[in-house]
């Protein structure tokens, strides 16, 4: 899990998300995929849980989206996490699960069952995002205040 304060804007695209410790030698989509969490700064009210294997990735991946009830993501800090087993992977905002996947959901096979690498990142721009435009502010920044790894 980890306690993040997204920006905002369009075109901004920070992400909390593992990819197989195997992908120096197996090739995406191969080596496997989970997006803890994505955000479009355009939307920040919203968030993404998502996993990437062979046969369930780019725009066929299993993915779902998590909306705050109240308030926004560029506005104050927000837990983000996962648990995940042999057998699922659960996504949570503020302790709140909100989507489960597990392997009979999948196309085709279950990647998940092998050591993963954590990465936190703030992408601008891209075919998903778009680009900022004229009100995206800048500077900006995706606050990280911890992250934690619990076995």
């Amino acid at each position: 899990e980890a306690r993040i304060k997204l920006p905002r804007g369009k075109g901004l695209w920070p992400a909390f998300w593992m990819l197989g410790s195997n992908s120096d030698t197996a090739i995406w989509p191969q080596c496997g995929e989970i997006d803890i969490m994505e955000y479009l700064g355009s939307s920040p009210t919203k968030v993404f849980g998502t996993v990437h294997g062979p046969g369930y990735s780019g725009g066929n991946a299993i993915t779902k989206t998590y909306a705050l009830p109240n308030s926004r993501f560029d506005t104050d800090f927000h837990i983000f996490g996962v648990e995940w087993d042999e057998n699922y992977i659960n996504f949570y905002v503020d302790d709140v699960l909100y989507n489960q996947i597990t392997p009979s959901e999948v196309t085709g096979n279950w990647v998940f069952n092998n050591p993963f690498y954590i990465i936190l990142n703030m992408a601008v721009g891209g075919n998903y995002p778009g680009a900022p435009n004229s009100e995206t502010p800048f500077p900006q920044e995706m606050l990280v205040d911890y992250v934690r790894v619990y076995q």
